[in-house]
């Protein structure tokens, strides 16, 4: 029995270990980040892009649809969703691999500003201590801009201006709910969801946009009901 105590402890000791240095090696990075271009700067590149979008410029059903699908308590969490983390834990120990991250938007828009793809523990943890930082100095609202402007939909878009001209041939602000809601879908997996590639998948993905939206009582279900309608006419065209 002491045995058991003593080999807990010490397996206890291991693991505080390895937090620590991971967390230490993660924070290293997200310095170094900041040391080669500060955020300020980051912020404005993006925002100097020609095509780039203000929210006000937006339609409201657009940013609902992206809370709604991408990040649920965007406008709760302080930069990283505890709750979706757990979950994504979860669903990874169930698959035995890395399937699931449990990003929130914020964590995406850092990761996007400054990581590559890597799928590495320091590099979450770096892109956890940049979201907090995002989240402290920018507002909600100005996040959300930031982040719809600076991800891939697909077809060599990479701002929501670019995707709603290619997709649509139209201006983000003259995007109905049934173009908003399809546009939402389609970072998750821009290969896939993207209607240039299977509008079957896109539909399919659209689908679970609308259902999320309902869920989330960002739309009601005649609303819901009226974009399926305009899917089903879009399918059989």
């Amino acid at each position: 029995m002491k045995f058991i105590r003593r080999f807990l402890t010490f397996l206890l000791l291991c693991l505080l270990c390895t937090g620590a240095f991971v967390g230490y090696r993660g924070y290293e990075r997200y310095q170094d980040a900041l040391a080669k271009v500060s955020l300020e700067e980051k912020v404005a590149e993006i925002q100097s892009k020609p095509s780039y979008t203000p929210v006000t410029d937006l339609p409201q059903v657009y940013l609902d649809a992206v809370v709604a699908v991408e990040d649920k308590r965007f406008y709760k969490h302080p930069g990283i969703d505890v709750i979706s983390i757990a979950r994504a834990i979860k669903n990874d120990i169930e698959a035995g691999q890395l399937i699931e991250g449990g990003s929130t938007i914020t964590q995406q828009l850092a990761k996007n500003m400054y990581f590559d793809q890597e799928r590495s523990i320091t590099r979450k943890v770096a892109e956890v201590f940049m979201a907090f930082k995002l989240e402290r100095n920018y507002s909600k609202k100005e996040i959300l801009e930031l982040y719809v402007n600076n991800i891939y939909f697909g077809d060599t878009y990479y701002c929501v201006a670019d995707a709603c001209q290619g997709y649509f041939g139209k201006e983000p602000k003259d995007m109905d709910s049934y173009e908003s809601t399809m546009l939402a879908g389609i970072p998750n997996a821009p290969s896939a969801y993207s209607p240039d590639v299977s509008l079957e998948l896109a539909h399919q993905r659209q689908q679970k946009v609308v259902w999320s939206m309902v869920r989330q009582k960002y739309l009601t279900q005649e609303e819901a009901d009226q974009i399926n309608n305009r899917i089903k006419e879009a399918a059989a065209q």
